[in-house]
């Protein structure tokens, strides 16, 4: 014991003084350059006799100068080597070294030295948000441990196959999608979803790569290889996510290769035109190394770091603080987008419903037996990964009813499920399915208020199964949020009966509920909805059946869609839980990443504008100018890294 101790106090020292070590070599050249600008300053405020003399002052700041210049001054070149002439880079050597060429030495070396301090900050504060980001989806382990047969190895999950049987230790995470082998465990899903509460998963059901096994040793079945399973897409998608620029990002990109040539022209002007004016005006004196001082100050204040640092930090903060709430944006357009949104559009089965049925009850005709009519049910619905179907099959295992062999099953989109057993052609669905293949039934049947699955044998009706769903407990706290939002526009949009939606709607408080939808009709009420300019039209769905809405809608958000391919490519927004509150989530953060950018574009414009006017009549020092340009790119950074916080 004492040895494991002794370990894991030398581990810890080794992570303090690695630390320590970073901390010196991030801040040495900085700390070097500040005490002596400083004493320097002190000694010439002192009168120290031999700090007066002309070089030995030159030198000293010289050597203040050198370990935060030199590395710009690289920068300024290599940026020069590849044609970009106009970099933050070559304005701040362009100032600095001028400084020093008129003798105001101490303002040269304290522009570099706030320029690198500011540089390093921003630097930091990048990290820090790629970081949280990296932690976030850091969770796929290098290693996998394969059963195969008696023997248990360690391979790379790369490495590993689809069927292949994988181990997983309590406490440990899981490296590969797969099916669950033993009856019932508990997984942290945290780092997929962001919900704390572990999650209990039963014999046959999905468990996905990053969860961890948090009571007991599994053993999965491998559904999917490694690069397809859903975090792989997950952390490819977030990775590729600062690629997609919002409007104000690709404005300030464009903005800065034409705003920099022009204020460098004009610091130019600032120098040649009261000479030329000089020229003309024998009364007028010209002294260059004024005038020169001015164009300097109006240099350094007009560099653009501030916005080009601090309004990509926004949104980047923003996607990465988002996703650890479980709400992944592809990009920082997106954020931007979804702050227009005014009409929000929900599917209903799986979104605001739990999508668990069960069933209720059984309705045969006289010449049928209830086991019989399960029995062909469940032959048609068994390999359905619709809630109904699945609710149906644990229904018939319950009972002991076995499925029977059928031939190759159509759905219907919209309506249900065509088959044939032994020779007759079975048909399992609503009473539009039956409809449109002629089947005589009841009237009595499209007055249920409730799910139910009809079936018919050849073309006789043959009863149906009632079903029920519930609402989800995050629905009614979904809906109240957005009306808090002042989205008022709030529609459900389902296949299911209009008196089943209706009665949804009704409880959760929407006014406008629309039933007895296939999916082009979904698609259909969509487009007329985008008929109508205003209207900005958020839809949420499952990401499976929905996929045509959710691209046609402004802007597309697949609830629960983690494992599922057609949210991850077609959706705009995954939301990883199943909490339609994320929604009105993912609108707050976007309003709030909007807010922070441009509460950053004022400050930069307006302190930079006054300063400049200011530096142009020569009013303004270069230390005015330092604020103007690394103040106010630090403020600026500290407002974006509030978003982490501000985003809950």
């Amino acid at each position: 014991m004492s040895c494991k101790c002794c370990c894991t106090h030398e581990q810890t020292s080794h992570n303090q003084i690695g630390k320590r070590n970073s901390i010196l070599k991030d801040y040495w050249k900085i700390s070097l350059s500040a005490l002596l600008l400083f004493s320097g300053i002190i000694m010439n405020a002192s009168e120290l006799s031999f700090f007066q003399q002309k070089y030995v002052a030159l030198c000293w700041y010289l050597l203040a100068y050198l370990p935060v210049g030199l590395p710009v001054l690289k920068e300024a070149w290599e940026s020069i080597c590849k044609k970009d002439a106009f970099s933050e880079f070559t304005l701040m050597t362009i100032a600095t070294l001028g400084a020093f060429y008129i003798g105001e030495y101490p303002e040269g070396v304290a522009v570099m030295l706030f320029y690198s301090l500011g540089e390093l900050f921003q630097g930091k504060a990048v990290d820090k948000a790629k970081r949280s980001i990296s932690a976030l989806l850091d969770v796929r382990p290098e290693t996998a441990t394969v059963v195969k047969g008696n023997e248990v190895i360690t391979d790379s999950p790369r490495k590993v196959q689809v069927g292949e049987i994988i181990e997983v230790k309590a406490g440990g995470r899981v490296p590969l999608d797969g099916e669950m082998l033993g009856e019932i465990a508990a997984f942290n899903t945290s780092a997929l979803t962001g919900e704390s509460v572990p999650r209990d998963i039963r014999k046959g059901e999905e468990v996905l790569a990053g969860m961890i096994a948090t009571d007991r040793v599994v053993r999965l079945r491998v559904t999917k290889p490694f690069d397809q399973s859903a975090l792989s897409r997950i952390l490819e998608m977030v990775q590729n996510a600062s690629e997609r620029k919002a409007p104000a990002e690709l404005f300030i990109r464009k903005f800065a290769r034409i705003y920099t040539p022009i204020v460098t022209g004009l610091a130019v002007l600032i120098v040649l035109l009261p000479f030329l004016y000089s020229l003309i005006d024998s009364g007028f004196a010209f002294t260059f190394n004024d005038w020169l001082y001015r164009a300097l100050v109006f240099l350094v204040i007009s560099c653009p770091c501030a916005l080009v640092v601090s309004i990509p930090l926004g949104y980047f903060g923003g996607i990465g603080a988002a996703s650890r709430l479980g709400i992944l944006f592809k990009g920082g357009n997106y954020l931007d987008a979804i702050t227009q949104i005014n009409t929000v559009v929900f599917d209903k089965t799986g979104t605001l419903t739990k999508g668990t049925f069960t069933v209720q009850s059984c309705h045969t005709q006289p010449d049928i037996s209830a086991e019989r009519l399960i029995q062909l049910i469940v032959s048609v619905e068994c390999k359905s990964t619709h809630p109904i179907g699945k609710a149906i099959f644990e229904y018939s295992e319950k009972l002991g009813i076995q499925p029977v062999p059928t031939t190759e099953v159509t759905e219907i989109a919209g309506l249900g499920l065509e088959t044939s057993i032994e020779g007759t052609r079975i048909l399992v669905g609503n009473t539009r399915l039956l409809s449109k293949f002629q089947v005589a039934y009841p009237e009595e049947l499209a007055a249920i208020p409730d799910t139910i699955v009809i079936c018919a044998i050849g073309t006789e009706y043959a009863g149906y199964l009632l079903l029920s769903d519930t609402l989800k407990e995050d629905a009614f706290k979904a809906i109240a949020e957005l009306k808090a939002l002042i989205i008022n526009n709030i529609q459900i949009l389902s296949g299911d009966k209009q008196a089943i939606v209706t009665n949804f709607a009704d409880k959760l408080g929407v006014a406008k509920a629309y039933g007895d939808l296939l999916p082009d009709g979904k698609v259909k009420h969509i487009e007329e909805l985008s008929l109508i300019p205003e209207n900005q039209i958020a839809f949420v769905g499952d990401g499976i059946n929905d996929a045509p809405v959710l691209a046609l809608s402004n802007v597309g958000i697949a609830m629960g869609g983690l494992g599922s391919d057609a949210a991850i490519e077609t959706a705009d927004i995954v939301i990883q839980t199943d909490q339609p509150s994320k929604v009105a989530t993912a609108i707050r953060a976007g309003r709030l990443t909007r807010r922070i950018v441009w509460q950053n574009i004022t400050l930069a414009f307006g302190v930079k504008l006054l300063v400049l006017v200011l530096g142009a009549g020569g009013l303004a020092t270069l230390w005015e100018a330092v604020f103007a340009d690394v103040g106010v790119a630090l403020i600026a950074i500290v407002n974006a890294i509030r978003l982490q916080k501000l985003i809950k």
